[in-house]
């Protein structure tokens, strides 16, 4: 697998494109702000993205979904079910963050909900997911042998907050112990850092 990373926006959110050197399909994991920049880069590529694969809602994470769709609307926008309510109320959140005068696009209905242990495939390539709520109660984790794509449920000197009202510690030790044993044997790709 081939792996780029692209970051991005005011956050320094981690986007990654993922591919199949054979067949050169690809999957976006968490497009982050800007999907002029992510699509151009697919392009210069010359790949095939088959899936927008989201770790989590928060919209530091998806507001490059509605360009990207456009410009790929063959690939899949996967999530987890329990973070849906984020993105119905991204657009609040986002003017909360960022300011009123923010414009946000609109968010593209969600093509495949994810469960914990799906596989996910593009070309000769696949990965995993894992369910990691704590973060978010629809965190999830993508990896394969060799590489961990964890959002912000951990990063490379920490964790995510959760200090949020739909957040969890508990949870998130959890999943922690969930993915001790995968991150100790696997290149790390968090959301930021």
């Amino acid at each position: 697998m081939k792996i780029e990373t692209l970051v991005l926006g005011e956050l320094q959110t981690n986007c990654y494109l993922a591919w199949c050197p054979r067949t050169e399909q690809a999957v976006i994991i968490d497009p982050a702000d800007n999907g002029t920049f992510i699509s151009e880069r697919i392009l210069e590529l010359g790949l095939e993205p088959v899936a927008i694969l989201l770790t989590h809602g928060h919209y530091d994470h998806v507001l490059g979904l509605l360009e990207l769709k456009l410009n790929f609307p063959q690939a899949s926008i996967m999530m987890h079910a329990a973070d849906l309510f984020l993105l119905e109320t991204m657009e609040s959140r986002v003017k909360h963050w960022q300011g009123p005068e923010t414009l946000v696009p609109p968010t593209p209905a969600i093509d495949h909900f994810l469960t914990d242990g799906e596989t996910i495939e593009f070309g000769y390539q696949e990965l995993e997911v894992i369910h990691t709520p704590g973060h978010t109660p629809g965190s999830v984790c993508f990896y394969d042998r060799e590489n961990l794509f964890s959002g912000d449920t951990l990063f490379r000197t920490g964790v995510g907050r959760t200090d949020l009202s739909y957040s969890s510690s508990q949870q998130l030790k959890k999943s922690l112990q969930k993915l001790l044993p995968l991150a100790t044997e696997r290149n790390l790709y968090p959301g930021h850092e």
